[in-house]
């Protein structure tokens, strides 16, 4: 693995990469409460096929964490990430997990020039999501979570005890204990530097997708215009079945929205498939990837 400090519009990002930049890049974009050392499991074993590149997203990490809610917008997001693709020859592959997926959706919806291929694990397009979360249903219920990290004092609560309450929702509380203890000493360390947590919470305050109360269905839902909406380019997605946070219903109609939509499911994982089973998320890209 390889780590250098890089410039995107104007501003400093951390990048780990593995493998040699000869090969085709794969941009790997994490979600929360993670960082781009998140990608380490899988990485080794993609890496003799692509560069893989794993930036600390903007608010993580050893990367640019600027103040307040209003820099933490999708549209934002993902000019960060537009600014590092336009580095490469042409378009490339994305792979996008948890919030990491909705960059990388958002980049294949906006600048469908620079994604040749998206891949998604466990993690959803706005549409679907929304429908599902505003139903009142058991996405909603799930989604419960999304509100608790929106709140004023989440912040503060979660850091309590060494990030106990942290620890707690990322080992424990939505799906298998895959965690060693060296391991949640990196994330406590990434989470304690300066701003990080405000930061990492504030991805969720930007977001204007609306979660409903369960059997307490909403409609002032946020205007989300299909035909802006749509993802052209191959399109994988690869689901953890036991996933606790986001069910299937949240990516029902999917392929209104991805015509070349392939789905695969990996199956005794959940949310963290990429650290439960990298060999066989890795076996599932690589041969997406050779047919696609």
């Amino acid at each position: 693995m390889n780590s250098e400090f890089i410039k995107l519009n104007g501003q400093t990002f951390f990048l780990r990469s593995w493998g040699s930049p000869e090969l085709p890049p794969l941009l790997m974009l994490h979600g929360f409460p993670e960082y781009g050392g998140a990608w380490s499991d899988l990485a080794p074993h993609l890496y003799d096929h692509f560069h893989c590149l794993a930036p600390d997203q903007r608010g993580y990490g050893q990367s640019w964490c600027p103040d307040g809610v209003g820099n933490y917008t999708l549209s934002k997001l993902v000019s960060d990430m537009a600014a590092l693709v336009e580095r490469f020859d042409g378009p490339i592959t994305v792979l996008g997990h948890d919030w990491g997926a909705s960059v990388a959706y958002g980049l294949a919806m906006s600048r469908p020039d620079l994604v040749s291929h998206l891949i998604i694990a466990n993690g959803v397009h706005p549409v679907p999501f929304q429908r599902a979360m505003a139903a009142g249903g058991a996405q909603s219920k799930a989604s419960q979570y999304i509100n608790s990290l929106r709140a004023q004092n989440a912040t503060a609560l979660l850091s309590a005890d060494n990030f106990a309450k942290l620890e707690i929702f990322f080992r424990h509380g939505m799906g298998v204990d895959w965690l060693s203890e060296p391991r949640m000493k990196d994330y406590r360390t990434e989470w304690a530097r300066p701003g990080r947590l405000e930061a990492m919470l504030n991805w969720y305050r930007a977001s204007p997708l609306v979660v409903a109360n369960p059997g307490e269905p909403r409609t002032d839902l946020p205007h989300l215009p299909p035909e802006r909406l749509m993802i052209r380019c191959p399109h994988l997605l690869i689901w953890g079945p036991n996933d606790k946070a986001l069910l299937p219903e949240a990516t029902e109609g999917l392929e209104t929205f991805a015509p070349g939509l392939t789905r695969i499911d990996i199956p005794d994982t959940d949310h963290w498939l990429h650290h439960q089973r990298p060999e066989v998320v890795a076996q599932a890209i690589l041969g997406w990837i050779a047919t696609a």
